[in-house]
């Protein structure tokens, strides 16, 4: 079982985005210490709730502060990103880092993102199997050419080719959060990440939905077997259930108020925002928050549940500098042993 730790950058009330960005690189280092797996940087625009505007970037950075541990995005949103762009990025920090760089790519939402960097709706509603399937060209063949409703182009060298180590280029996964994407995942033969707002029910439908929809797509039993799926959640560890829970539910709510409340759609229209300490209270109940020996079976009941043995847990909930690292430190000293 892999555990890494998933840094939103979040901007709790009253915080400078300073602040957030000093914490998500002291999340980084800390889990390298910590000896955890990976480390998975998400990506948002114009709202607190995030305040890493380029995951990829913000990768790059971690990947010169760090020598062990894998880095990752979850995730660079392809239908505000070029696809070639994105994929040239993700070559040379997959060189320059010795293959530790994971590019983890979804569909986002329907923000205003889509209007600022002149993507549209149709970005989000229809074009990302045309960016997936161009991102994937790019990270596997030694020239690409496009004639897409979006993307048209002559063929072009790729520089640089990604497969100068071993292997066939940095690994993608694709944040899947409806039928549709699992399926275009699936047919791709592409790991899903999978989000902390599902529980394992959930989880473990979609991995059945992806594991049949990858057979019928003529993948071997095999690699479907041997698909490396990513399960995002939270982490807290105190020495009782209940101080873990209250440290969350002190601070999560404010931050989700604040964070989610600031998203505005393509086209203005209101959506419904997800209850703040409802959204803290389910995702204390579905992840492991709580003393080390319970993190250490609330994991292995997901991974039982879902065949799932990666995960990428958010340490930061509790919005302090100090607190978060030394989350992350006892998931590494406390929780990892127990798994073992």
């Amino acid at each position: 079982m892999r555990v890494g730790t998933f840094v939103l950058a979040a901007q709790f009330p009253g915080q400078a985005p300073v602040e957030a960005l000093h914490r998500s690189i002291g999340t980084a280092e800390a889990a390298e210490r910590a000896g955890l797996d990976a480390v998975w940087l998400a990506e948002h625009h114009f709202v607190p709730y995030g305040v890493c505007p380029s995951a990829i970037t913000l990768a790059g950075v971690l990947l010169g502060r760090t020598s062990r541990i894998g880095v990752g995005t979850a995730v660079s949103v392809l239908p505000t990103a070029h696809p070639v762009a994105l994929g040239e990025q993700a070559a040379l920090l997959h060189l320059v880092s010795g293959g530790r760089f994971t590019l983890g790519v979804g569909r986002g939402g329907p923000w205003v993102d889509l209007k600022v960097f002149g993507s549209g709706i149709a970005a989000f509603e229809s074009g990302f199997p045309e960016s997936l399937d161009l991102l994937l060209r790019w990270l596997r063949d030694p020239a690409v050419g496009a004639a897409g409703p979006r993307y048209a182009f002559p063929p072009v060298p790729v520089v640089p080719r990604p497969d100068g180590l071993d292997g066939d280029g940095p690994p993608v996964v694709v944040a899947c959060t409806s039928p549709n994407t699992v399926r275009l995942a699936a047919e791709r033969g592409l790991p899903m990440l999978l989000g902390m707002h599902c529980g394992d029910e959930d989880k473990a439908g979609m991995v059945e939905l992806w594991r049949e929809t990858a057979l019928r797509a003529g993948h071997s039993p095999e690699a479907v077997a041997a698909a490396d799926h990513v399960s995002a959640g939270v982490v807290q560890i105190a020495d009782t259930r209940a101080d873990a829970a209250e440290i969350l539910l002190k601070t999560m709510p404010g931050w989700f108020q604040q964070g989610l409340a600031a998203h505005r759609t393509h086209d203005g229209r209101p959506r419904t925002m997800r209850d703040p300490l409802a959204y803290t209270e389910l995702l204390c109940a579905l992840h492991p928050v709580g003393t080390p020996r319970f993190c250490a079976d609330r994991l292995a009941a997901t991974s039982a549940a879902t065949g799932i043995t990666r995960f990428a847990l958010l340490a930061e909930g509790s919005g302090d500098f100090d607190i978060t690292v030394e989350n992350v430190h006892r998931l590494g000293g406390d929780v990892l042993p127990e798994l073992a």
